[in-house]
């Protein structure tokens, strides 16, 4: 029998320093691995591409490409997929790596070792952490009413009551099965990418690897957090999310695009009055209490009149840079 081969996918936006340092991380978590590494820039347009490639001249198994345009994180990981290995043919896995994630040594083996021995697992993804070795929040169950609820209330006694439906689940320390896993270290079987396809291009950012994991386990596939598969990730680094002022307009729209799709027009509406309902709960809670725990500025607005918007002229699609 021949090895399974990997076809890691790193994709950049304007970060060629961090991207080719994920890509090195990738190289010596390869060894022993058969397969390739391809850089896919996301059309930058800010010399990231001619960079890149005079860089990775020479590196071994190291490919850099071109998407052609910014389409979001789902069109651009496409982009790598389609590309394929060098020589012309599919991969066994997919192995999707954000471009501020660095794998241990061991950490894209581990994955691939569980999906070999698990054939029920079409997805496997990593034990995330900070550069401080701080756990990252990586494993989740799929959005629903209650656990939008819950989520916006952040309130104490609602969390408890409601804790089987939160999306975010407990720290995992072993491995096991989930519904869906952060983007930042993914493996994805080529069967279950040919059967369902790759990601939904429409969402632009967010909630992308969400939907890919819930059409896997509609057709059968589970997803799987592997515990010993260690990735450090810095996080946000081409979005710059942690430094938001308010939410852009294609988080809404990815938010909307999915419980859309998935559950109708309709679900959405009780999706986002349960999320409004509970936010005046948490708020009067924390006022009652006199603990401060301020939302991005302009949120709940913005989430009301895109979900007004969308029900009253249909999906909007914005473009916006990633």
């Amino acid at each position: 029998m021949t090895a399974p081969r990997v076809l890691t996918i790193v994709l950049n936006w304007r970060t060629p320093e961090m991207s080719l340092k994920s890509a090195t991380a990738a190289q010596r978590a390869m060894a022993g691995i058969a397969g390739e590494i391809v850089i896919v820039d996301n059309n930058s347009g800010d010399g990231s591409f001619e960079k890149m490639q005079a860089e990775t001249s020479g590196w071994d198994r190291v490919r850099v490409v071109q998407s052609g345009h910014n389409g979001g994180f789902g069109a651009g990981n496409n982009a790598g997929m389609h590309e394929g290995l060098s020589d012309g043919t599919r991969p066994d896995y997919v192995y999707i790596l954000n471009s501020d994630a660095f794998p241990a040594e061991g950490a894209i083996a581990a994955l691939l070792a569980h999906l070999e021995a698990t054939p029920k697992a079409g997805l496997a993804g990593s034990h995330i952490h900070g550069p401080d070795g701080a756990p990252h929040v990586s494993c989740f169950r799929f959005p629903s009413i209650l656990g939008e609820f819950e989520g916006a209330a952040r309130i104490g006694p609602i969390s408890r009551l409601l804790r089987h439906h939160a999306v975010p689940l407990p720290m995992a320390e072993t491995t096991q099965p989930v519904d869906w896993l952060a983007g930042a270290s993914l493996m994805i079987r080529q069967e279950v990418l040919e059967q369902i396809g790759g990601f939904d291009e429409t969402f632009f950012l967010y909630f992308e690897e969400t939907d890919l994991c819930r059409r896997a386990a509609q057709a059968g596939w589970q997803t799987h957090y592997v515990a010993t598969s260690r990735v450090e990730h810095i996080g946000s680094v081409s979005t710059g999310m942690k430094g938001w002022d308010r939410v852009p307009d294609y988080w809404f729209a990815s938010r909307r695009h999915y419980f859309i799709k998935n559950h109708g027009r309709g679900y959405l509406a009780l999706v986002t009055l349960a999320h409004l309902t509970a936010a005046s709960l948490g708020s009067l809670w924390r006022l009652i209490r006199r603990k401060g725990a301020p939302r991005p500025p302009h949120f709940l607005r913005d989430l009301v009149l895109g979900d007004l918007g969308s029900a009253l002229r249909g999906p909007i699609k914005r473009k916006a840079d990633a």
